[in-house]
């Protein structure tokens, strides 16, 4: 009887090694892919000649894409033809994973219009966002796509209304929609910086040198 028990805690104890390795591979592969989904995500503004290159999302379906703005280009589009361009921004608590398209902390890497929007967010929401603005997405419906595209766009900041509203990641239109109606987010429009910009192929972007 002894060589059976010391037989069942000696499996016992097999089984919970096994077990604990098992849970070990899970998590490590949950990991690795949340951290390759991460690295797949381009950030950040580059330069091309006499324009600025960002990522953007396709609205309608939450894929990346890629836009260049020329700078200093005079806009003299009737707003009739303006586009929204939405922009969920993100506040330092969140619990998004991944880079977002501009990063503002530690390091600003969309320099020509994030402070202002980090600024204007701060602003406008103080309880989510006066501890810091991580970042902020765009969102956009490129040609072809059967959004709202037009010639001139119109950025719109799509502001949360508390800090744990902002742990979802809003990637198509369909959820900032949601996010409004729900109170979990609220849309400021920005006529001023309204802009002109085109969709260009991802390794025009991959080409281009890094602010």
């Amino acid at each position: 009887m002894k060589g059976f028990f010391k037989s069942r805690i000696v499996l016992t104890l097999v089984t919970l090694v096994l077990l604990a390795a098992a849970i070990a591979a899970s998590l490590a592969s949950i990991t690795h892919s949340r951290a390759a989904a991460a690295a797949s995500i381009p950030s950040g503004e580059r330069i091309l000649g006499q324009n600025v290159l960002e990522p953007v999302f396709d609205d309608t379906t939450g894929n990346v894409n890629f836009v260049m703005t020329p700078l200093n280009a005079p806009l003299n589009a009737n707003p009739k033809s303006w586009a929204p361009f939405y922009v969920p921004v993100y506040p330092l608590s969140t619990s998004v994973v991944g880079p977002l398209q501009c990063t503002h902390l530690p390091a600003d890497n969309c320099p020509d219009h994030g402070p202002g929007i980090a600024g204007a967010a701060a602003a406008i929401v103080p309880t989510v966002y006066s501890a810091g603005v991580l970042g902020h997405d765009h969102l956009m419906a490129p040609p072809g796509s059967g959004g709202d595209f037009n010639i001139a766009w119109e950025p719109i900041l799509v502001l949360f209304t508390k800090p744990e509203f902002a742990n979802t990641r809003l990637t198509t239109l369909a959820q900032i929609n949601t996010a409004v109606s729900s109170g979990q987010a609220i849309e400021v429009p920005d006529p001023l910086h309204t802009f002109h910009c085109e969709v260009v192929p991802a390794n025009i972007y991959a080409q281009s040198t890094p602010v």
